[in-house]
């Protein structure tokens, strides 16, 4: 097994040493619990001359068709792998070492900064999370492919977190720099989580809103999606954001979404324009267009997509002592810093009083966080916000070593607004912090106030050897840990 945390050794030479050493390996077990390869390779067979996909555990709930899919290669031509999400390349990489010579090709697109893996799937490596013209150049090559498919091809599908960037063609009379615009306005400036950001993006495009599943007609698709297999109803009726299944949205959504965000001032002319005239051409793809396709959907990673991570971590911290405790898996649209203040609050507490629960424990959560930037380019993220901001709030702090990452390995756009910073990497995955980080800082001459203002938590962080660089993977989203350290017998009479 290859390590994902790849600068282990730089985080743990200085600070809490030994309890730095601890949530490195906490982390790194959560990290490789978002690895799909495995789970992508029991979930396609290949047997004499017959293709068999599926399993109970990566069925949505409710599918209409259950059990084993059998199919004669006798009676198929060709076979592709088509998709987008950051780390897709870890799924394509299975189905090429499964299926071997019988793979066809295809194509996906991952994120920049990632390496490139495949052998037989052509790759582009586009923008995230504002869409650029690799992006529009990946999508124009799946969609020039998916041309000449005929009812004897099979086609798998994947997407997963980062497609609604990565998946980027824009619609007649839109500019990718109107896409791009209003991207950055939406969702770097004024901080729009995704739900209300993707009924926009999905009626500007011609790839998002379920219309891969358009194109792909008349051969049969297989889709995977990079989380849990959830429920089927779900999925077909109330899906915004997985774009090879139907869309939920209308334009009228986007309107009100841009209302909502008093936006419609703000984003280019043209944008505005295109969504008020809501043209039913270019209107998503919904459940009745959809279910007239013949298809099989499997989710990839079983059990609720947070826990697919938390347990390998869990079960890390319970090897090294730690009592583990679930505070949330639902961390969404908060905003970083403010949510490592009150995090770090909740460590400090458990230091001082031992409750409400004892140490030594090790507290978890997870979700997707947001960060604000308005005006400023920084560079950073926010598991790297979130743990910097936490710094401050346990300074001094003997017992509690705090940490957090986007479990793709990406966390945030890394330079794609910025100029690159010679001697960091370009993206990193998150942070962790401790007593000493603060003091260390200072010793330094680093602000960290002025970091957290500006949000250039990367800078910062790699400078003290709190940056964490990993391995790519696909996103199950965050992963927050913060331990606290059992005291010494004869700091026990300290609890209050």
């Amino acid at each position: 097994m290859v390590k994902r945390i790849k600068n282990s050794e730089q985080i743990t030479s200085h600070g809490s040493i030994s309890g730095r050493k601890a949530l490195v390996e906490i982390l790194e077990a959560g990290l490789q619990g978002a690895d799909p390869y495995h789970n992508t390779k029991k979930l396609i067979q290949l047997k004499d001359n017959r293709l068999i996909v599926g399993g109970e555990k990566y069925e949505p709930k409710g599918s209409p068709i259950s059990g084993y899919e059998q199919i004669n290669l006798e009676e198929v031509d060709n076979i592709y792998f088509f998709g987008a999400c950051k780390g897709i390349q870890r799924v394509a990489k299975a189905v090429e070492d499964v299926l071997g010579t019988r793979l066809t090709g295809g194509h996906v697109i991952d994120k920049k900064g990632h390496p490139i893996i495949l052998e037989k799937i052509g790759v582009t490596l586009g923008g995230h999370p504002v869409p650029d013209e690799d992006c529009v150049a990946g999508c124009q090559r799946i969609f020039e492919m998916m041309n000449q498919l005929t009812e004897k091809d099979i086609v798998f599908t994947c997407v997963g977190n980062g497609a609604s960037s990565l998946l980027t063609m824009p619609a007649q009379g839109i500019s990718l720099d109107d896409i791009k615009n209003t991207t950055y306005i939406m969702q770097i400036e004024l901080g729009v989580p995704t739900p209300d950001l993707n009924p926009i993006r999905n009626h500007l495009d011609l790839m998002k809103g379920g219309r891969i599943s358009r194109y792909i007609q008349p051969a049969r698709a297989i889709h995977f999606i990079t989380i849990e297999p959830g429920s089927y109803d779900q999925l077909i009726n109330r899906n915004l954001w997985l774009h090879t299944l139907p869309d939920r949205t209308t334009f009228k959504d986007a309107l009100r979404c841009l209302q909502k965000w008093e936006a419609l001032e703000k984003i280019p002319p043209s944008v505005r324009k295109f969504i008020e005239e809501a043209n039913p051409q270019y209107e998503s793809v919904k459940a009745d267009e959809f279910l007239k396709t013949q298809h099989r959907i499997f989710g990839i990673m079983p059990g609720f997509r947070q826990t697919a991570k938390l347990a390998p971590a869990i079960n890390k911290a319970k090897q090294l002592g730690f009592r583990p405790v679930l505070l949330s898996e639902l961390l969404f649209q908060i905003e970083a810093r403010e949510a490592g203040k009150f995090f770090a609050a909740i460590c400090k507490t458990i230091e001082h009083s031992g409750k409400p629960f004892k140490p030594p424990c090790a507290l978890f959560s997870s979700g997707e966080m947001v960060v604000t930037v308005g005006n400023e380019s920084g560079v950073g993220g926010r598991n790297q916000e979130f743990s910097l901001s936490a710094a401050k709030y346990i300074s001094g702090s003997e017992n509690i070593i705090i940490g957090s990452v986007d479990t793709d390995g990406t966390d945030g756009p890394g330079t794609q607004f910025s100029q690159e910073i010679q001697g960091m990497p370009t993206c990193l995955a998150g942070g962790i912090v401790d007593g000493d980080t603060i003091h260390e800082a200072d010793a330094k001459g680093l602000d960290t106030e002025e970091a957290l203002r500006k949000h250039n938590a990367s800078p910062i962080l790699w400078k003290l050897g709190c940056g964490i660089e990993t391995t790519p993977g696909i996103s199950l989203v965050d992963l927050t840990v913060g331990i606290v350290m059992a005291r010494s017998p004869k700091e026990e009479h300290l609890y209050y």
